[in-house]
């Protein structure tokens, strides 16, 4: 299968991109993507393109960060739309009224929210990352749109799950017209977790496994693998393809990225590989007004 975000470099001084080609080119004014590390203005150990506000960065290069990513998209700063997360599973319908919350301070952001949802264009809708999970969702037939964040904890509470039915609640969503995509992150490459996760991660294969059969197999990358010592190898992408799938969404309208953040610290922040001192990435999906 084809890697869905491609890098789209400029080749000047604008932020470097990853494009979720196949929904921008499927709808005319859609926008949807990935942000890589570089193209920004922050210092080491953030360097440069770091996005986030809760990591210790200098909040006036964040903000000519977040302006430089809107600019080199083409769309108005003031668009810009986000949350502060805990790894959580709330989801917040957005309103033309939170345009541009969270756009220069955390204070401003859409509090204690993990998934955002909306149908209103011209809002950029933004998370944060440095190796959990980018879940975006693309309603054909309403224009609704929808990204969540899914760390472990997040996985294990149904974020993607809670996405799809509050879309199908909140704008008449059918599960099964949706598309979807699970983003750059940490691949089972590199994330290996303990015992107390791992508690919370079989019942959830187990249930999924009864729910939707033998998409893991088919597939051939299982969800873990046990190391024997107490611990596992998690993939976490391909649990929260299983949850999507649960959910309604249909296999083959679910695109997953291939890239891994832990092995190409070039590319991408990974809070695992780098120990903590790192910057973050961003996912963002937004439609302007046609």
């Amino acid at each position: 299968m084809a890697e869905p975000f491609s890098i789209r470099d400029r080749g000047d001084q604008s932020a470097v991109l990853l494009h979720l080609d196949a929904w921008e080119e499927q709808c005319e004014g859609l926008t949807a993507g990935f942000t890589t590390r570089q193209g920004g203005f922050s210092a080491a150990p953030r360097d440069s393109l770091n996005t986030a506000l809760h990591v210790g960065d200098d909040p006036a290069i964040v903000a000519r960060n977040r302006s430089r990513t809107a600019e080199t998209l083409g769309w108005d700063f003031a668009a810009w739309t986000c949350a502060e997360q805990v790894h959580g599973k709330r989801v917040r319908v957005v309103t033309a009224e939170d345009r541009g919350s969270g756009r220069e301070s955390r204070e401003s952001a859409i509090q204690d929210t993990d998934a955002l949802v909306t149908n209103e264009p011209d809002l950029l809708l933004v998370m944060y990352f440095a190796d959990c999970v980018p879940l975006y969702f693309f309603d054909p037939e309403t224009g609704a749109l929808g990204l969540a964040h899914a760390g472990w904890k997040g996985t294990v509470a149904d974020i993607a799950g809670e996405t799809v039915r509050t879309m199908a609640a909140t704008f008449g969503t059918r599960p099964e017209s949706l598309l979807a995509a699970i983003g750059p992150s940490i691949g089972s490459c590199c994330y290996e977790v303990d015992e107390p996760v791992m508690k919370q991660v079989r019942p959830l294969v187990e249930e999924l496994r009864g729910a939707v059969g033998a998409g893991f197999e088919n597939r051939g990358n299982p969800p873990f693998i046990e190391r024997g010592d107490g611990h596992a190898s998690l993939d976490l992408k391909e649990i929260n393809r299983e949850l999507m799938i649960k959910a309604g969404i249909l296999p083959s309208r679910i695109e997953m990225s291939s890239w891994c953040t832990g092995c190409r610290t070039d590319l991408f922040f990974s809070h695992r590989k780098e120990n903590g001192a790192t910057g973050r990435m961003m996912s963002w999906l937004g439609k302007k007004r046609g």
